[in-house]
């Protein structure tokens, strides 16, 4: 069983590596290794998994040193000849497409680096799992694309036509994109719509790495909408764990599926949406007061109004996803918030 994984720099497709790394798969993982947080973070992940940051050079393939059914290459998604010529080399069972530019806030500085990954390169890697037969198509979506739905908790079943950040956009994009490709060719695709992950190698632009660090530093923390946020926090090792299980798990077509009255989530192509999150909502107020306890700091705080393109609450459903995989999240914020702190005293040596 070979898979390709795509984002293995960054912070899920890292710890899918690191789960996937006794199983009988070989991993082929791919990153372009841009500049949008710290690198230094990026190259200390890969080296975690055994790939030399000194032996790392464009399109071509670096062995892990220590984990032997994983390589990597450096590539970017959204380069045309050199995805399409990986597909030519490689014969893929199975894609788990995590690779992505983040962030609800830099869509509003720079929309042209979100339509490049998220909607070109996503493009790329679809057409190179059509033009391999893969078994399943796995890819991350995000809560984001609930926009200006208020119903809680939030269905896969929901209407999303109101996305309010076009991070959220090319999202819902791809979801569309995606139900075509199955539809057109066969090709059972998953989405996850993930629930604000945090967790050890975390990303520097998340709250709780930024609170982390500023408290440390005795900086102020900016606080959005005066603290009048909650979020569906979800573990890291959780994540991964229902990213192992949804991969066991490829879409049939859904022969209940209804035309006059549709689920959004499924479809008579081989095809499915899924929430991935904790289901259990955490008001930010809260969740930075585990933050102090466990630093044993206080928080100075910033209070502002709400950011362009944010939503003020997340709340995952993720009742056809334990249906259909036994998914159960078990870590809570106590618990998952003490480890990101234990992992950013050890890695910055604080």
């Amino acid at each position: 069983m070979k898979i390709l994984i795509t984002g293995t720099a960054g912070f899920i497709g890292y710890h899918l590596v690191k789960k996937l790394s006794d199983s009988d798969m070989e991993i082929v993982g791919i990153d372009n290794i841009n500049d949008y947080y710290d690198v230094n973070l990026k190259f200390a992940r890969l080296e975690d998994t055994g790939i030399e940051k000194n032996k790392i050079s464009y399109n071509k393939k670096t062995f892990s040193k220590n984990q032997k059914n994983y390589s990597f290459i450096k590539l970017d998604l959204s380069d045309n000849d050199n995805i399409a010529d990986l597909f030519k080399e490689h014969s893929f069972d199975m894609i788990c497409n995590l690779a992505a530019q983040a962030g609800v806030r830099y869509s509003l500085i720079n929309p042209y680096a979100y339509i490049k990954s998220n909607i070109n390169g996503f493009l790329n890697i679809l057409e190179g799992a059509r033009n391999s037969k893969v078994s399943h198509f796995v890819y991350a979506s995000s809560s984001s694309v609930y926009g200006l739905n208020k119903k809680m908790p939030f269905k896969t079943s929901d209407n999303i036509d109101h996305p309010v950040s076009l991070y959220a956009a090319t999202k819902k994009s791809d979801e569309l994109i995606a139900h075509s490709y199955s539809y057109l060719y066969g090709i059972p695709s998953t989405g996850l719509r993930f629930f604000t992950v945090y967790g050890p190698w975390g990303r520097p632009d998340m709250a709780l790495f930024k609170f982390t660090k500023n408290i440390l530093e005795e900086k102020p923390i900016d606080v959005y909408n005066y603290g009048k946020m909650s979020r569906d926090f979800t573990y890291i090792d959780d994540i991964v764990e229902g990213i192992v299980k949804v991969l066991d798990n490829p879409p049939a077509s859904d022969s209940s599926w209804d035309g006059e009255n549709p689920n959004p989530s499924s479809s008579i192509a081989p095809y499915k949406t899924y929430n991935i999150g904790n289901g259990n909502p955490v008001g930010l107020s809260e969740f930075i007061d585990v933050i102090e306890d466990i630093l044993g700091k206080k928080a100075e705080k910033n209070l502002l109004p709400i950011q362009p393109g944010d939503v003020s609450e997340t709340w995952a459903d993720t009742s056809d996803l334990k249906r259909d995989t036994g998914y159960t999240p078990d870590t809570s914020v106590e618990e998952g918030v003490k480890k990101f702190i234990e992992w950013y005293r050890g890695f910055y040596k604080l």
